[in-house]
Order: C-alpha cells, then sequence, then structure tokens
C-alpha cells in the first residue's frame, strides 16, 4: 500500500507540472507567395504551410484556453481581494494572448487565401 503513496505523489506533480506548462506559440509561415508570379508547387507548398500554422495555432489556442480555465477561481468570493485581483489580471492577459493569436492566424490565412485567389484567377484557363 505505501508503495503506492509516491508514485500517486509522482503523477500528481507530472500532471501538475503539464497543467503549468506554458503553451508554445507555433511560427507562421515565412512568407506568402505572390499569387501573380508563383507556381503550382509553390501554392501548394504555401498551402501545406499554412495548413500546418493553422493546425498548430488551434493547439496553442487549446492550450490557452486551458490556462484559462486553470486561472479561473471556482469560487473568486473564497480569495482574498489581492488574489481575486491577481486571478483577473491573469485571466485578461490569458484572453489578450488568444486573441491576438486569433488575430494572426486569420491575418496569415486571409493573406493565403488572397493569392490564392489570384493565383486561380492567372491558372483559370
Amino acid at each position: 500500500m505505501k508503495a503506492w503513496i509516491p508514485l500517486t505523489l509522482v503523477i500528481a506533480l507530472g500532471a501538475a507540472a503539464h497543467a503549468q506548462a506554458d503553451c508554445t506559440y507555433p511560427n507562421a509561415p515565412a512568407s506568402i507567395p505572390d499569387g501573380n508570379t508563383a507556381s503550382k508547387d509553390e501554392m501548394i507548398a504555401a498551402k501545406n504551410d499554412v495548413a500546418r500554422y493553422n493546425n498548430e495555432m488551434n493547439a496553442y489556442l487549446d492550450c490557452i484556453k486551458l490556462e484559462i480555465q486553470a486561472a479561473t477561481p471556482k469560487d473568486p468570493s473564497k480569495l482574498s481581494k489581492d488574489d481575486r485581483a491577481k486571478a483577473e489580471e491573469q485571466e485578461k492577459m490569458l484572453t489578450q494572448k488568444n486573441n491576438a493569436a486569433v488575430d494572426e492566424l486569420q491575418g496569415v490565412v486571409g493573406r493565403f487565401n488572397e493569392q490564392l485567389k489570384v493565383w486561380k484567377a492567372k491558372h483559370a484557363s
């Protein structure tokens, strides 16, 4: 029975460390090709890069949502005024990170879609 205590502690500490782990912000594609001059291969590579970025950003946003949930007190009325202010500030900061990431993702995807539209119009024949 006592052998379970260290194992339980290791699992609990690992879960706590995972919950407190920083979310990794993904790197946006280095560039989006110009639809007027890009080859089909360049557009396909860019599509794949944007898709990778989209998936990584969605994982980042999921991580941020988990951090927001963890930072949100279950019963704020039981916290001191200072602790409540700290929790609110952390939640505000995480929400700003989330919103900035969504804005960046929309910008990258929007730029790619614009160039794809240009490329398709040029190669419509």
